[in-house]
C-alpha cells in the first residue's frame, strides 16, 4: 500500500513538473523573431485590441500583444488615474537601467495634455514608457496578457522588448488610439 502511495506522489509531482515546465516554456516563446538590422519609423498601439505594432514604410513589421494601464477605457486623465494616455507622441529616450526589463520613453505629456490637465486642475502624469515585465519577473511571459497592470504605461514579455528596443530609434512617432 506504501509503495502504490508512494508511486502516486511520485507520479503527480513529475507531471506537475512537466506541466509548469510546458506553461513556462509557451509564457516565453515569442513566435517568429523580428529580422536584425529592421529599424521601425513609426509605432501604432490599438489599446481596444491590446496590440502594439511596430511599421517601416507603412507596412506593419511585427505585431505585438500588449498590456496596458490597470484602468485602460479612455485617455489619461490626470496623474495616478492608471490610464494608457491616447494620442500623438514620440519615442523620448531608451533606458537600458529600468526597474521593468528595458524601457522606452513616451513623450507624454504633450502640451495639450497639460493644458487639458490644468483646466481640470489636476497634474497631467508622466514617466509613461513601453517596457518588459519587472525585473526579476521575467519567466512570466506572456501570462502577464491575462490582465491590465501597469501604471498607464504598455508592457510586453522581455524577448518582444528586445526587438522593439533594437529597432525604435529616439523620436520614432508612436499613435497610441483607443
Amino acid at each position: 500500500m506504501k509503495a502504490t502511495l508512494a508511486m502516486k506522489v511520485g507520479w503527480l509531482l513529475s507531471f506537475g513538473g512537466l506541466l509548469v515546465t510546458a506553461v513556462l516554456v509557451w509564457a516565453n516563446w515569442s513566435g517568429e523573431p523580428l529580422a536584425e538590422g529592421l529599424i521601425a519609423d513609426r509605432i501604432v498601439v490599438w489599446k481596444s485590441k491590446r496590440q502594439l505594432e511596430l511599421y517601416a514604410h507603412g507596412k506593419v513589421l511585427k505585431s505585438y500583444a500588449v498590456s496596458l494601464g490597470r484602468n485602460p477605457v479612455g485617455p489619461k486623465l490626470r496623474e495616478g488615474d492608471k490610464r494608457t494616455p491616447e494620442g500623438l507622441y514620440a519615442i523620448e529616450s531608451h533606458n537600458p537601467r529600468s526597474s521593468f526589463h528595458k524601457a522606452l520613453k513616451v513623450s507624454y505629456p504633450s502640451a495639450a495634455d497639460r493644458m487639458a490637465a490644468a483646466k481640470r486642475d489636476v497634474a497631467p502624469g508622466g514617466d509613461i514608457m513601453i517596457h518588459g515585465m519587472r525585473n526579476g519577473l521575467g519567466l512570466i511571459g506572456r501570462l502577464h496578457r491575462r490582465l491590465d497592470w501597469t501604471a498607464g504605461c504598455i508592457a510586453v514579455t522581455n524577448p518582444e522588448m528586445e526587438e522593439i528596443y533594437r529597432a525604435t530609434p529616439d523620436g520614432t512617432p508612436i499613435e497610441i488610439r483607443p
